[in-house]
């Protein structure tokens, strides 16, 4: 059991400790970032702490041009337009470009040392950033960025290709400095059409899953609205396929196929209800998820800002 977004968000000890200045600073402080990771852990003992990191780091690391915006979220100053831009995402340097994430996951890794609890790090899949990169910010249509597959096929291989040599080395990073599973979040592959996402996403996402798994960690790969993608990220080489809350889990499971574990997939908006409505959701999930070949309890998506954390204990 672990919740994605727990680190953050409904705490009021995260909420404390961050204060109110941008989340890539504190994602900058080794010490803080640690503290916010492990703060989940004390409160609520569950099986995994997860990374304080973002999605986003490893562009705005390397100058792209990227921040997070408070209540909106990441944003470009000046969006990916030409094949001219992809001269702005030269290769991340993890020693000198993100050393901060690094002496995060080492300070979580030694405070975990001899405990069960494993630590999650995590990267953003190629198509979520790049969607960032291209739209310039949030987008419910991924109107440009669907332009830019179909209309410039090779431009779009080019700037997923480096996303994805971004991803592995950030994440390859991360586990030799101590992290022991990893996730791939895509999280807005769910507005692709399966031919769309089997022919410009599942390589670039392949080839980060196989970067990673070549060190011998489990690989967890997720992203939302991705009902009708489950069969073609199951896949993907990831050992785990993370599941939103609108399939349930037995079918979910059924479309994934064998070989995979599945996690999800509670739908976090029940949290914001009665114990006894979350309870029954719960007892659902576990109901349909089976024993073969494993179930990572998890909401369907992030635990939001405004649940009341004795809900999930």
């Amino acid at each position: 059991v672990w919740f994605m977004r727990q680190a953050g968000r409904s705490l009021p000890e995260y909420r404390a400790a961050r204060g109110t200045g941008s989340i890539l600073d504190a994602i900058a402080d080794p010490e803080l970032a640690a503290e916010i990771t492990l703060q989940p852990v004390r409160r609520y003992g569950v099986d995994a702490a997860v990374l304080f990191s973002d999605i986003v780091v490893p562009v705005h690391a390397v100058g792209f041009g990227v921040d997070v915006e408070q209540g909106r979220g990441p944003v470009v100053a000046a969006p990916f337009r030409s094949p001219d831009d992809l001269r702005r995402l030269r290769p991340l340097e993890p020693a000198t470009d993100v050393p901060y994430v690094t002496d995060a996951v080492r300070l979580v890794a030694r405070e975990l040392e001899g405990s069960d609890v494993a630590l999650i790090g995590f990267a953003g899949a190629p198509f979520t950033v790049a969607s960032y990169l291209v739209e310039g910010g949030p987008s419910r249509t991924f109107a440009k960025v669907k332009t830019l597959m179909h209309a410039e096929p090779l431009v779009w291989g080019d700037l997923v290709d480096r996303l994805a040599e971004m991803a592995a080395a950030f994440l390859r990073a991360q586990v030799r400095a101590g992290a022991s599973v990893v996730q791939l979040f895509d999280s807005w592959a769910g507005c692709l059409s399966p031919a769309e996402y089997e022919r410009f996403v599942l390589p670039s996402t392949c080839r980060v899953l196989d970067a990673v798994g070549e060190l011998g960690v489990p690989t967890i790969l997720f992203g939302v609205g991705t009902g009708e993608l489950l069969a073609l990220m199951g896949t993907s080489g990831a050992q785990v396929v993370g599941v939103d809350w609108r399939v349930p889990l037995d079918e979910a499971r059924r479309r994934v196929g064998p070989g995979c574990a599945v996690q999800g997939n509670l739908d976090p908006g029940l949290c914001l209800g009665p114990f006894e409505v979350v309870a029954e959701g719960a007892r659902d999930v576990l109901a349909r998820a089976g024993s073969e070949p494993g179930h990572i309890f998890n909401l369907g998506h992030g635990v939001l800002p405004e649940t009341d954390p004795g809900i999930l204990s």
